[in-house]
């Protein structure tokens, strides 16, 4: 086993670490750090239930090395918001009811945040008209696209949708 130091900053928060060097970012998050916002559902990178935030991109955290963040800024769900103040996204998923187990929420949430972030920096989809342009309009078949990593088992899609669709412009 090797170990490495490792500062990173979660949630705003100045983190120095010992860690595997096969340790995951989201098993550090969990059984490290006890955050435990973030889930663990497939740990293959196919579900999305643990997407966080790296340096304002969205990522499965499961597929991330700790080791390979030295320095980065890791956003989690718990960094989003309070109990009494919630992230406008977050607020837009309970107006919405667009969660049922609520399993996958913390990773659609986070998700639904990047996704945001990269229609406002013109990062292009597949269903995108264009690769040049951002899309016109976000319409509800470019947020399926773009939200198509994030799996939910309880099938909340079509709340999800229209809570993205309520945070837009």
């Amino acid at each position: 086993m090797i170990e490495h130091e490792l500062s990173l900053y979660i949630n705003d928060r100045l983190h120095q670490v010992v860690v595997d060097s096969r340790r995951t970012l989201l098993d550090l998050l969990r059984e490290q750090l006890r955050l435990t916002g973030t889930k663990k559902g497939c740990d293959h990178g196919q579900c999305g239930a643990c997407t966080v935030l790296l340096d304002g991109t969205r990522v499965n955290s499961c597929l991330v090395l700790a080791v390979t963040c030295e320095g980065a800024h890791v956003t989690t769900v718990e960094g989003l918001g309070t109990a009494d103040a919630l992230d406008p996204m977050q607020e837009a998923f309970v107006q919405h009811d667009a969660l049922q187990c609520g399993y996958c929420t913390p990773g659609q949430i986070c998700s639904a945040i990047g996704m945001l972030d990269e229609v406002r920096r013109g990062v292009p989809s597949h269903v995108s008209s264009s690769l040049e342009a951002v899309p016109a309009v976000l319409d509800e078949r470019e947020i399926r696209e773009r939200m198509s990593g994030n799996l939910c088992r309880c099938g909340a899609y079509v709340n999800i949708v229209d809570a993205i669709l309520s945070q837009v412009g």
